[in-house]
């Protein structure tokens, strides 16, 4: 009998904080118990953001917590030929489309549409000779998935939470994809894009269970779609509360949440951090 899988996926913009050393040893501690592996992945397809000094930085943090890996760190950056693999296969089924709106101009429809209409929300289809017409302009675009003719296709899904999502959903949960939209696939300056390339390298990795933030949980469903349309395994799903500051707001990058190399330098130990985190709190 195969042993589980379990990984870390963190994405080299900045450095760890106190909710990226939960999320990782939380997961880490899971697969110890289940006697599996843990696999560990940077995801950094966004080139605009991504640095090596981060990637480095991450590596430095996982080994201070103590958080080891089994096997060779995957990098997103080295997998395109996988993610455009997977982009075709959905292409040339028919359940992709070229949208050429911009974020600004998806924005200021939404707010110019009546509540509720959400084909505003699900990008823009043009007829066959417009697309090429912009295409021959030179004109960007992004690669989105036609999500309800794909739900269609794919028929009723589920997933199984071992966790507990934002409203304590747990158990056998049911996907509603289209809640999501038309979601982005691949876009030009970023390549392919963070739900797809998930998915493709969970099978890679053979990951069985999925330990992550209860901020990701309302992802699921579109992941779950992608999995089914590509014939791609189904892991467990398991999603963690979420840590938070003494001011109420969960440590993010974007608010400089203090970060695991300046606790490093404070003195703070290992174990201090840990006992801190009160992992056993979310079993």
């Amino acid at each position: 009998m195969a042993k589980p899988v379990f990984r870390f996926a963190p994405s080299p913009t900045g450095r760890l904080h106190r909710g990226h050393a939960f999320s990782a040893l939380t997961a880490r501690r899971a697969a110890d118990s289940a006697g599996g592996r843990f696999r560990l992945r940077i995801e950094d397809i966004d080139r605009t953001r991504c640095r090596p000094e981060f990637e480095a930085g991450i590596l430095e943090d996982l080994t201070w917590l103590g958080v080891g890996w089994d096997g060779p760190v995957l990098r997103q950056s080295d997998r395109s030929a996988a993610y455009e693999a997977a982009l075709s296969r959905l292409s040339e089924a028919g359940l992709t489309y070229q949208c050429f709106r911009t974020r600004r101009e998806l924005a200021e429809a939404m707010t110019r549409a009546p509540h509720g209409d959400e084909a505003v929300f699900l990008g823009e289809r043009l007829p066959d000779a417009e697309v090429q017409r912009r295409l021959d302009a030179g004109e960007a675009f992004a690669w989105r998935l036609d999500v309800r003719e794909a739900s269609r296709r794919a028929g009723p899904l589920t997933f199984l939470e071992a966790g507990a999502g934002p409203f304590s959903e747990t158990g056998l949960s049911k996907v509603s994809p289209e809640a999501a939209g038309d979601i982005v696939l691949a876009r030009k300056d970023i390549g392919v894009a963070y739900h797809l390339a998930v998915v493709v390298d969970d099978a890679h990795q053979e990951v069985t269970h999925v330990v992550r933030g209860c901020d990701l949980f309302a992802a699921t469903g579109v992941q779950r779609l992608l999995q089914a349309l590509l014939g791609l395994p189904e892991p467990v799903y398991r999603h963690h509360r979420l840590l938070v500051g003494p001011d109420g707001k969960r440590y993010a990058k974007r608010d400089r949440a203090e970060t695991l190399q300046a606790l490093r330098e404070q003195g703070v130990s290992p174990d201090q951090l840990i006992a801190e985190l009160d992992l056993d709190g979310d079993r």
